[in-house]
């Protein structure tokens, strides 16, 4: 731990952030109810900066890093100025239209990750599960385990050992085998929300899959997630409703999470699995002669009853998608649906299946075990047979009003506010439904109110860890080139990527991530990035804070505080920053001694470490 984050100091700063944080999740005790800038809160803003965006309570600057913050993952230096420039309207609308954007720069970075374009089927191929990959090489667990710890020793053996980058990448080569994958999947995501220009869409990519949450290490779904982000969630973040709740129920990773996979009419399947037994004895009588009637070679494993196989055979119904998809997908907990609903949507849904999850894991509906016949949800029927009865079930799921203000509520929690103002849901839901559930315009919408950029919102929002490491590497303008322990780091500080095992997701209220110990960790994060010392991140600390201020203790706070935070800090941050001036690990100098090099990275990861940085 660093010694910095510890002892009385670290007490200090991480009590002044509990204290502050805890206000500014109150929606009736912002933190910051003045302008802390010290401008007038009341300024002029031009038409040419704002255009019809109603703002009248922030200044020009707060406009700039509220949008910055709130669209985005939070400024790098220069990017205030540049928005100023561009226009804060203009830059909205680009950001409202990502194909715009040109992230040529972004995919370069992306190419340093195979798995990513790889489809789930090749992924099993290249990264088996060990117990397979040892059998099909003809050895034990043990002999393969040593086998692939030599895999990292020979790829880094070029390497010199000796620089930041070096370690990162020895790091790295480390992790083998399935693990490779959801590595490579939390590095890119953490590179897109560093470096991409396409701000929103990169927030909303990861508002949408905690909303549509899967856990990678359910079974089979590690091999999934790659493909489950890259062709369900991402090309529908800021488009249709409907068409993302399609795409997410017809990904395999979605279907085998929750066990729709195996969901299958009983009597259907019954009949499906008789139909299976005659054709094996109509073989065996052909082809197989010796084989006793009713058996298959390995169909039945040795030891094994006929009832016990039976048994593995019999299918029914699960309802486990259908409760989500209604509970945590569209109409919310109260979203007036009945256990029955549950029942017949899950009907709806039979059929919906994958191949084989650990072959060949590709989506497709099996008629055989669908439930046909005549289905009710919510008062209507659904009767048209085969796939059309789950997908013309979801779009009147997608259609509904419960479902219109769920969204809306869920979108304006992670927006606005922890608990967001009731009249702004309101509009948001009927835009959603006179849309037919446009997101972008549900979006807009939700950015041309008043309430996003009222006073009360401004820095309400407490950052989730993702979202304090991305905004962290781009305050820093870091060049992150192996970003393992980025990644890592967000897992220490209690979100890790991909790993959130309920369907829920993470939760995007204060409450969760306002603790003693998750301060601290955050705090200790700060420094260590700030400070140069995470492997794979390299921080230039003279080109943002100016040469000068390396001897000089008062003005490398000073501009830390204006590049990080625009100078807005609370008198109470910021006289517990200037006490820990004379620490002589941060002017490196004892007692009377002159001061030579003051330690600005240890100030810079003060500052960030600081409660006016954990929001947005």
């Amino acid at each position: 731990m660093n010694p910095a984050a510890t002892g009385f100091f670290g007490t200090m700063l991480v009590g002044a952030c509990m204290a502050i944080l805890i206000a500014a999740s109150s929606a009736s005790a912002p933190a910051f109810a003045n302008n802390d800038s010290g401008k007038p809160s009341q300024e002029k803003l031009s038409k040419a900066f704002k255009g019809k965006l109603p703002i009248t309570e922030l200044t020009e600057d707060e406009a700039v890093l509220h949008a910055l913050n709130r669209l985005g993952y939070g400024p790098r230096p220069g990017d205030l100025e540049r928005v100023r420039r561009m226009g804060l309207e203009k830059w909205i609308e680009r950001q409202l239209h990502p194909d715009s954007i040109d992230d040529a720069a972004l995919d370069q970075r992306l190419s340093a990750y195979p798995t990513l374009a790889m489809s789930s089927q090749k992924l099993l191929e290249k990264y088996p599960p060990e117990a397979q990959a040892a059998k099909k090489q003809g050895l034990t667990k043990d002999e393969y385990q040593d086998q692939m710890d030599e895999k990292p020793r020979a790829a880094v053996a070029h390497l010199a050992q000796s620089t930041n980058s070096d370690r990162a990448q020895i790091e790295l080569a480390k992790i083998q085998g399935p693990r490779r994958i959801v590595t490579e999947l939390s590095m890119a995501k953490l590179d897109r929300a560093v470096y991409s220009d396409r701000q929103l869409e990169a927030v909303m990519e990861d508002f949408w899959f905690n909303h549509f949450n899967v856990f990678e290490n359910k079974g089979a779904d590690r091999w999934m997630l790659t493909a489950y982000v890259r062709d369900s969630i991402r090309p529908h973040t800021i488009a249709k409703f409907q068409d993302l709740l399609l795409a997410t129920a017809k990904s395999p990773a979605m279907l085998f999470f929750l066990d729709n996979w195996l969901s299958a009419d009983p009597l259907a399947s019954k009949q499906y699995q008789q139909e299976m037994a005659m054709r094996r004895r109509r073989y065996q009588g052909i082809f197989m002669g010796g084989y006793p009637p009713g058996t298959f070679p390995g169909n039945t494993m040795p030891g094994t009853s006929a009832a016990a196989n039976q048994k593995k055979q019999e299918r029914g119904i699960n309802e486990n998608y259908g409760r989500e998809v209604m509970e945590l997908h569209t109409l919310g907990v109260d979203g007036g649906y009945t256990q029955q609903d549950v029942i017949e949507m899950a009907k709806c849904l039979t059929g919906w299946t994958v191949h084989e999850p650990r072959r060949d894991p590709q989506f497709f509906f099996d008629n055989r075990i669908h439930t046909n016949g005549k289905k009710v949800v919510l008062g209507r029927t659904f009767n048209y047979g085969g796939m059309k009865d789950g997908e013309e079930a979801l779009k009147m799921l997608a259609d509904q009003p419960a479902t219109a203000h769920f969204i809306s509520t869920e979108m304006a929690r992670h927006f606005v506010s922890d608990n967001p103002p009731a009249p702004l849901v309101d509009r948001m839901a009927q835009t959603f439904l006179n849309s037919h559930g446009e997101i972008h315009e549900v979006l807009k919408t939700m950015i041309y109110s008043p309430e996003f950029w009222s006073r009360e919102t401004y820095r309400a929002k407490v950052k989730t860890p993702f979202e304090l490491a991305a905004s962290t590497a781009r305050a820093l303008n870091s060049e992150v080139a192996v970003p393992v322990q980025l990644v890592q780091w967000v897992g220490r500080m209690g979100e890790p990527l991909f790993q959130c095992q309920p369907p829920t997701g993470y939760s995007d209220k204060a409450e969760t991530w306002v603790n003693t110990g998750a301060l601290l960790n955050r705090l200790n994060f700060a420094m260590t990035l700030a400070g140069g010392k995470m492997l794979g991140t390299s921080v230039d600390m003279e080109s943002l804070l100016g040469k000068d201020a390396s001897g000089d203790a008062e003005m490398a706070l000073s501009r830390s505080l204006d590049v990080f935070l625009d100078s807005q800090v609370a008198p109470a941050t910021h006289q517990v920053l200037e006490q820990r001036l004379n620490d002589p690990q941060i002017v490196q100098a004892r007692l009377d001694d002159p001061v030579k090099h003051v330690n600005e990275g240890m100030i810079a990861g003060l500052v960030l470490g600081a409660p006016e940085f954990q929001r947005r």
